[in-house]
């Protein structure tokens, strides 16, 4: 399996709606041809949580990589998040996503484990089995330290251990953790590609990753690419400067009172940048609260993020 190269910024773009709350393929066409058109963006990643992936119908999911793939023209790798809880499910929700056009799929947690946990051997199993099933190319996703689903070291080296993982996207958010185990990874599975998910407080780990998969991506493409170029170079000071211009907008998405609203917000903020006339979100989604709109805005204006061109 040749690996896609991914060392560099990699949006996780929003799932435009029209007012009435259909899919906007519309939309997505414009979304997709801008991140496609920034310099140092490495692929798309849909289906996920700021895609709202769950909460659309398998046809629509389906229509939804087909529909970014075209507006990419086929430029850019399109990655597919793989959400279903059963391991079998999971298995053909990857084959449609090849069917789709996929060029990867990152592969979820059961939601389950959420509250449970897992038992010993189980990811490696899910993993293995879609695998086999699609041939898909699969990035391991380690979940926040705070869940029951998030994986031990050991876990994680037997899972990017497996035929097909390629990639990690790691969002533990426990700097303790991450400074323990990013070290072992990178010295016993040196050819695993690791890339931050850290969206509310990238300036950490920007200096220990190949780069970063984040739904911050998909409104300030331009600086996190000079972020990313900055924790390569280890120069702090840059990577410092770019992380407090973007406080306001990180702020103003990522510092609410939910992460779930981050991804409302994130459609404001594409609002404010020209690319969304609207920030119609699906149900269990709710709008935020009046007055978010101007703030949103406000912040990505202090941060010199205007309108896209």
């Amino acid at each position: 399996m040749k690996a896609l190269d991914l060392r560099g910024l990699n949006p996780a773009p929003v799932t435009p709606f029209t007012r009435d709350g259909a899919v906007d393929y519309a939309a997505i066409q414009r979304l997709g041809r801008w991140l496609a058109s920034v310099d140092g963006v490495k692929s798309l990643t849909v289906l996920g949580h700021a895609g709202e992936g769950t909460f659309l119908e398998r046809d629509e999911q389906f229509k939804v990589i087909e529909a970014f793939r075209k507006a990419v023209d086929d430029k850019l790798p399109i990655i597919a998040g793989i959400t279903l809880e059963g391991t079998q499910v999971a298995a053909a929700e990857a084959r449609r996503a090849v069917d789709a056009g996929a060029a990867a799929g990152l592969v979820y947690p059961s939601h389950g484990w959420l509250r449970f946990g897992y038992q010993k051997g189980a990811p490696q199993d899910k993993y293995k089995a879609i695998y086999e099933a699609s041939g898909l190319p699969l990035i391991l996703f380690q979940y926040p330290d705070a869940t029951k689903c998030t994986y031990d070291l050991e876990t994680q080296l037997d899972i990017a251990a497996l035929p097909g993982v390629f990639a990690m996207k790691n969002g533990v958010r426990n700097m303790k953790r991450w400074d323990r185990e990013i070290p072992v990874i990178r010295a016993e599975r040196p050819d695993l590609q690791i890339l931050t998910c850290h969206d509310e407080y990238l300036l950490h780990t920007m200096f220990d990753v190949d780069g970063a998969l984040v739904g911050y991506g998909c409104i300030a493409p331009e600086p996190l690419v000079e972020m990313i170029k900055a924790g390569k170079a280890k120069d702090y000071k840059k990577a410092r400067e770019l992380h407090d211009r973007l406080l306001p907008v990180t702020a103003n998405v990522y510092h609410r009172g939910s992460h779930m609203e981050g991804s409302v917000a994130l459609k404001w903020a594409l609002v404010a940048r020209g690319i969304l006339e609207h920030a119609t979100v699906r149900s269990p989604l709710l709008p935020l609260a009046e007055g978010a709109e101007q703030e949103i805005a406000a912040a990505m204006r202090a941060a010199g993020l205007g309108l896209a061109q």
